[in-house]
């Protein structure tokens, strides 16, 4: 991994710097930068330490699509929205027109080049004379009782009155003897439901293993453990590179060395059962005919090394440097195969094929990103512990600092060989946002999660890997609310020092008069009322059929069920798929009495295609009799008809009759539209 030393104004040589600080910042992440700026301004001398030769984390190092357009934007202020607004100004003074407006508080994607980024945090640090020093790895955390006292670093040793961890990993915290937790908690320590194991991504139809029984490579068990339990898993990382379709300023991607394409069966395997192959690679659009190149949350394999990231905060210098090389070296090799094996769809191969790295981007580094994406880190086990009651139940706090509303939302944790068959990834939370809205749910962060028990350390702010579950991680990880979350710890790190107080001890009306003269926002918002949801026009209005009908409205669904009126004709306003899961807990349970006994025609409505299963289990239960039917949903309706009979089946006219549709051991898409009973018999 190449690192150089970048040349802000305000980095200094050991020589000449100050050892002494009002407050000293570890990590010069976003959150860390304006947790720096924001002390300054308070009128605190300050030393902003980073242990990498590279400031701005990802902000300035690929991630060039800003997240708050998942969040209520008005309530993302202070440094943050003067960050942007100075972006777009940059852009504005050059003659070049952004495709958003930073004034307007809408959804909009917000996007800018790293390079710009880092021009603009450059001016931002210099103007508030805050003294910069990279490649400072922590050595030692020195302290008196409970009182951190200075940090001795691998170039020097630095004192100050009040310290603010904002690195990713946690890593002072964990050098202070500060508790932490690093992975995930099982379902019921915080009562969270999103907790655990999870499974919303299909199972994969292909084998998981090779010819003498061992896992594939890009798998990383066969065994996910308990579902209600936790682990010490973290999210994926991966890098956010800029890249570009335009001769001019494209540079090829550099050829892996040592690349083994065995490496990549079980992408091989997957893309021979893909129906709708696509580029695996999420690809945002940015200024000047770029991208910003991101793991896609929902794609099944892509950017992300899972499992590999497992270790890297608990890792020292060296440790990192060979987790960071393993990334490259796997994002290098995944691109090479994208774009050169047979397996991979000719006009996907050609798609990828026609980007490059950008010249004009991280020139000193080879055009590549310095920095990997760490999207979770350790946990500090502070005064309050953020989980997922705070952001969907309990949203108020009375010593708010920061409003987050960025969904609940993680990437993969584990790619799970299953023994029975397939392939399922594990882990993932899709977003969980505000039905109707594009963001998620409003909720304060309180100071009292930022600081650690006073007892372990009474002059520490935690704004990145502050006390929080890995639930409520998810939510608050973006950079957006890191931010704020750096400007509202860098406040009270500066009013502490001031008034020489314990961090536990600042009153909270001094400092939420110092967050609002920042301009940072406190209260919850008061969203507009969405306008009524039209109503849907029917396809086929199931008071009209004959027989029974069940439409897909009527059933007891559990398990994973997704709702969609995209094939018609459909019966009804919809209906609703398995999403390819094949588990065996997507169950749809109908319960209805006949109106007389005797033999009836099974018939189904499903929209047939090549994607949908071929061995769906219907299974009927009425008095006496029972039958079990496997229906083909591959298989097209006869000319004009909305539904195929399936079978035939005996119903009584006593008791309630139950039907189910599950997708235990399906092989494809399990569609429940609607079914029909038609009676043909006594």
């Amino acid at each position: 991994m190449k690192r150089l030393f970048l040349l802000f104004p305000c980095l200094l040589s050991l020589t000449h710097a100050a050892t002494e600080s009002d407050v000293l910042v570890y990590g010069a992440t976003p959150g860390g930068f304006c947790a720096a700026i924001a002390a300054a301004r308070e009128g605190a001398s300050v030393v902003l330490l980073e242990p990498t030769d590279h400031v701005g984390g990802v902000n300035t190092g690929g991630l060039s699509f800003s997240d708050s357009n998942q969040t209520v934007r008005s309530t993302v202020m202070g440094l943050f929205d003067e960050w942007h607004s100075r972006i777009e100004k940059d852009y504005e003074e050059r003659g070049i027109e952004l495709p958003y407006n930073v004034s307007v508080k809408d959804q909009s994607k917000w996007t800018y080049e790293p390079s710009v980024a880092m021009r603009i945090t450059r001016q931002m640090l210099d103007e508030a004379k805050v003294q910069v020093l990279t490649k400072q790895i922590l050595q030692k955390a020195l302290k008196e009782g409970p009182h951190i006292t200075g940090v001795k670093t691998d170039q020097g040793e630095f004192t100050a009155k009040t310290f603010v961890d904002a690195t990713y990993e946690g890593d002072l915290l964990a050098a202070a003897g500060v508790s932490w937790t690093i992975g995930r908690e099982g379902k019921k320590e915080f009562g969270e439901s999103y907790a655990g194991k999870q499974y919303p991504k299909a199972k994969m139809p292909i084998n998981g293993f090779d010819a003498e029984g061992k896992i594939l490579p890009l798998l990383t068990t066969d065994d996910a453990g308990p579902e209600e339990e936790g682990d010490k898993n973290v999210m994926v990382y991966s890098f956010r590179l800029c890249v570009t379709k335009e001769a001019a300023n494209r540079v090829p991607f550099p050829k892996p060395a040592n690349y083994d394409p065995a490496r990549f069966e079980a992408v091989r395997r997957y893309f021979a059962e893909e129906k709708r192959p696509h580029i695996l690679w999420d690809l945002y659009p940015l200024p000047n005919n770029k991208f910003d190149a991101n793991n896609g949350i929902g794609k099944q394999f892509s950017m992300g090394l899972v499992g590999a990231c497992n270790g890297w905060s608990e890792a020292d210098a060296a440790g990192r440097k060979k987790i960071w090389d393993a990334h490259k070296q796997y994002t290098l090799e995944l691109y090479h195969f994208l774009t050169t094996d047979a397996a991979v769809p000719e006009h996907l191969r050609a798609e990828l094929g026609e980007l490059g790295l950008c010249k004009d981007e991280f020139p000193e580094y080879g055009h590549w990103s310095p920095q990997l994406y760490v999207r979770e880190g350790r946990r500090m086990k502070g005064m309050y512990v953020v989980s997922q009651k705070d952001i969907l139940d309990q949203p108020e706090k009375e010593d708010a600092i920061a409003v987050s509303s960025f969904p609940i939302d993680s990437h993969d944790c584990q790619r799970v060989a299953l023994k029975d068959g397939g392939v399922i990834n594990e882990g993932t939370i899709f977003p969980v946002r505000i039905p109707g809205r594009r963001h998620g749910y409003a909720y304060h962060i309180p100071y009292r999660s930022l600081l650690p028990l006073a007892q372990e350390c009474d002059n520490l702010l935690v704004p990145v890997a502050l006390s929080c579950t890995h639930v409520a991680i998810s939510s608050i990880r973006v950079e957006p609310t890191w931010m704020i979350l750096g400007q509202s710890a860098g406040i009270a790190a500066a009013l502490a020092a001031k008034q020489d107080l314990a961090v536990q001890k600042l009153p909270y009306a001094d400092l939420k008069e110092r967050l609002l003269a920042q301009k940072q926002v406190l209260d919850l918002p008061v969203l507009e009322e969405l306008p009524p949801e039209a109503v849907k026009a029917m396809s086929i209005d199931p008071a009209k059929l004959p027989g029974i009908v069940l439409d897909d409205a009527q059933a007891e669904l559990s398990g994973t069920w997704k709702h969609s009126s995209g094939f018609k004709p459909h019966v009804g306003n919809g209906y609703v798929h398995d999403d390819r899961r094949a588990d065996g807990k997507s169950v749809a349970t109908f319960k209805f009495k006949a109106p007389a006994a005797g033999k009836y025609d099974l018939r189904m409505a499903y929209s047939a295609h090549s994607t949908r299963a071929t061995r769906v289990p219907v299974a009927i239960q009425s008095g006496s009799h029972s039958a079990r039917i496997l229906v083909d949903q591959t298989l097209s309706m006869a000319e004009g008809e909305s539904f195929r009979t399936v079978g035939s089946v005996m119903l009584s006219a006593e008791g309630e009759c139950i039907l189910t549709v599950r997708n235990e051991d399906t092989d494809g898409f399990v569609i429940l539209d609607a079914l029909q009973l038609v009676k043909t018999g006594d």
